[in-house]
């Protein structure tokens, strides 16, 4: 592990931009959660949701849903506690105003991606939830369940899309994937740190949930190698986590598949591309490095042997 400490944080004081930067120094180098708010909080917008790049394969500057998650997972990282921060009561303010939402679910992708750099699956004709896909929906209504007030009046909304995505995945009439079952592993996270067990039965989410992570994951690593597929560090990152049970030998494959394909740099390969803009690509992928490695990293101190 201190071998792979080194070539990564060499890469990472490189090439990384200042967000995952202070994300490298708060979890490896003792840097604080503080360092890495004030970078973040550059990425919000003035309605409270995010943009400008956030999430690297979509240069849009305006706020989107799906880079707002990306905050969400930022702040999740960092084990952020204080519902009053400005940056998690913006993000509230931006879910609960309408905006991107279609008075079921927040559109997934949106139109005004097409005008800047991105990834060619954040392309769409009109603002689109992509056919009822709950990613990222049913994260999203987990984090506003968890945290803000009952009182506040989207609060009965957001109460709503949760068992409204429940029913979904309960009926099996669609096919979701990894990226979906992610958001509904949120949402299992937040009603139950909410101490709302009454909006959905999280006994029987948390065993659908067992069931399709061991549908979606791919079980031969040699299919690790070159393809974009789902591996157990999608779902589990920590010990703690509940569906660690059942894939504790997976995990561990996982874990020795990363330390055999590390690069010389101390970064792992990227297994996406777009198909246009290739300058920006190249830059976008630079930065996905830098992400990656903070979550193999993090996923194999907890997950594996020193």
């Amino acid at each position: 592990m201190e071998r792979m400490m080194q070539s990564t944080g060499r890469f990472i004081h490189r090439n990384a931009r200042p967000l995952d930067l202070v994300r490298w120094q708060f979890h490896f180098e003792g840097g604080s959660a503080d360092s890495v708010l004030k970078v973040l909080a550059c990425y919000q917008n003035a309605d409270g949701g995010f943009g400008s790049v956030l999430e690297a394969d979509i240069w849009n500057p305006e706020s989107s849903p799906m880079q707002t998650w990306s905050a969400t997972e930022i702040i999740r990282e960092l084990g952020i506690t204080d519902a009053d921060h400005p940056i998690l009561q913006g993000i509230l303010c931006y879910l609960g105003s309408g905006r991107s939402f279609d008075g079921r679910l927040w559109y997934k992708v949106i139109k005004s991606n097409n005008a800047h750099p991105h990834a060619p699956w954040w392309e769409t004709e009109e603002d689109t939830t992509d056919s009822d896909d709950y990613n990222p929906s049913a994260a999203l209504a987990g984090f506003f369940i968890r945290w803000a007030f009952p009182e506040n009046p989207f609060y009965p909304v957001a109460c709503q899309i949760a068992r409204n995505a429940y029913a979904q995945l309960c009926s099996g009439e669609r096919e979701n994937g990894m990226h979906t079952i992610f958001g509904y592993l949120r949402l299992h996270e937040d009603l139950l740190a909410s101490n709302r067990p009454d909006i959905i039965d999280l006994n029987n989410l948390e065993a659908l949930l067992r069931e399709e992570i061991s549908r979606q994951i791919e079980w031969d690593p040699k299919a690790w190698e070159h393809e974009y597929v789902c591996r157990p560090s999608q779902f589990v990152i920590s010990r703690g986590s509940p569906f660690c049970h059942g894939i504790e030998d997976i995990i561990q494959e996982e874990c020795a598949f990363l330390r055999r394909t590390q690069s010389e740099d101390g970064s792992w390969p990227i297994p996406w591309n777009w198909s246009a803009y290739q300058q920006e690509w190249a830059i976008a992928k630079n930065w996905w490095k830098s992400d990656r490695i903070i979550h193999n990293l993090r996923f194999i101190r907890a997950m594996g042997t020193p």
